[in-house]
């Protein structure tokens, strides 16, 4: 017989524990009933049999209490082998020997390999039978049926209760993993919300306080060219304007700054398409190409395409089973596309969850929406996933549209543009 040297040791459960007392019981108890009736009736060889139901009882409590029996096939198989040849004794001595054929079929099923341990069966209820035919000297059917029997229902037993543990450690392992998973989720919720918020922060800093301390900036400088520079009565006026636009010039910076600081850490030494590139880098399965003459584009719109470009990969390794993924950038004269495309597990959009997530539909959407842009999602069961986003650019492809500033004077005409620019 061929079998590993070790195999891995099944954790006792309460009810396991209790199926080893009920097989060490019931096996002590054959052994004291065969002992007592071969000397309760006056056996002739009473004593041999006391003495080999003496020796199998310790052979059993020796493997029983050894931890290289529960871990080793060999070990088990050795004692087995050991078990069976004492056993035999005792068969021949007493035909009430053949009742512990019942103990060693759980014995020879547990401990052996499921091939080895249904010929082990097999080979007991075998010498189960042979001994009940030679005690007797008789055939009857009573003779083959309970030993066959016997055998039957220890190996269906066996067989069910590995199939039950089977299943029980795979809900236990999906218990984990759902558990696992829960968390992983959980953090990645919390990441979006903090880098949500700080895009949002990021976004009304320069859309608002950036904006406007530039324009005040602009104002103060054609304040400053309108009045005469000659002019000694109007010497304090200028001097104050200067130095408010400078203090204007200080902030500005301090806001930019803020801004700079609040970018997510993909963009903050790289363009968009370079954290692209990084991104499909971490994911075997997925390429990344560039269409169209790449642009500097406004941050609020590559926040929004790199965080679209995340939630789609994210959703295509977690869920899709896909064996590729494309993720294409393209710039057009005016718009700009994502799109994410790939060959995997595919669902029904009109039956997709609609409540929000960090990395839904959804939240893609309204990051999309929110910059003007269009989200589609094309996919079918068994026919991958397109998911794809425009964004429409403003005229001057650099920077986000911004609330209109107070109007500068008329002898500064390039002031609008710096405003632009800022």
């Amino acid at each position: 017989m061929t079998a590993s040297p070790s195999r891995p040791l099944i954790p006792l459960t309460p009810v396991s524990r209790v199926l080893r007392l009920c097989l060490h019981a019931l096996l002590a108890a054959l052994l004291v009933l065969a002992a007592g009736r071969a000397v309760a009736h006056s056996v002739p060889a009473a004593g041999a049999v006391v003495a080999v139901c003496a020796v199998l009882a310790a052979v059993y409590g020796a493997g029983a209490r050894s931890p290289a029996v529960r871990g080793s096939t060999a070990a088990a198989g050795l004692w087995l082998a050991a078990l069976g040849a004492v056993w035999a004794g005792l068969l021949v001595l007493s035909p009430d020997g053949l009742w512990i054929a019942f103990p060693l079929y759980f014995l020879e099923l547990h401990l052996l390999r499921l091939r080895w341990g249904v010929t082990a069966v097999a080979v007991t209820a075998c010498a189960a039978i042979a001994s009940f035919l030679g005690h007797s000297g008789t055939v009857t059917p009573g003779a083959f049926l309970g030993p066959l029997l016997g055998a039957a229902v220890a190996v269906a037993t066996v067989l069910g209760y590995q199939a039950l543990y089977r299943e029980s450690e795979r809900r236990r392992e999906l218990i984990e993993e759902l558990i696992a998973t829960r968390a992983e989720l959980a953090a990645a919720e919390r990441d979006a919300g903090t880098m949500a918020e700080r895009e949002r922060l990021a976004r009304e800093i320069h859309d608002t306080l950036a904006q406007g301390l530039s324009s005040i900036q602009l104002l103060l400088r054609a304040a400053e060219r309108a009045l005469p520079e000659r002019d000694p009565r109007l010497a304090p006026a200028l001097e104050h304007i200067g130095r408010a636009r400078e203090a204007a010039q200080d902030n500005l910076a301090e806001a930019r700054r803020f801004v700079r600081a609040l970018t997510p850490p993909d963009l903050e030494h790289g363009s968009l398409a370079g954290a692209l590139e990084r991104l499909c880098a971490a994911a075997p399965q997925a390429r990344f190409s560039v269409s169209g003459t790449p642009r500097e584009l406004p941050t609020p719109y590559e926040v929004a395409l790199l965080r679209i470009a995340q939630s789609a990969l994210a959703n295509v390794v977690r869920h899709a089973g896909a064996g590729r993924a494309e993720i294409t950038l393209t710039f057009m004269d005016a718009s700009v596309t994502l799109d994410v495309v790939d060959d995997g597990a595919g669902f029904d959009p009109a039956s997709a969850p609609s409540g929000e997530g960090g990395f839904g539909l959804p939240a893609m959407r309204a990051r999309a929406e929110t910059l003007g842009g269009l989200f589609t999602v094309e996919s079918a069961p068994g026919q991958g996933t397109a998911v794809a986003v425009t964004l429409p650019l403003p005229a001057d492809t650099g920077h986000t549209p911004t609330p209109a500033a107070p109007a500068a004077p008329a002898d500064t005409p390039r002031a609008a543009e710096h405003l632009e620019a800022s």
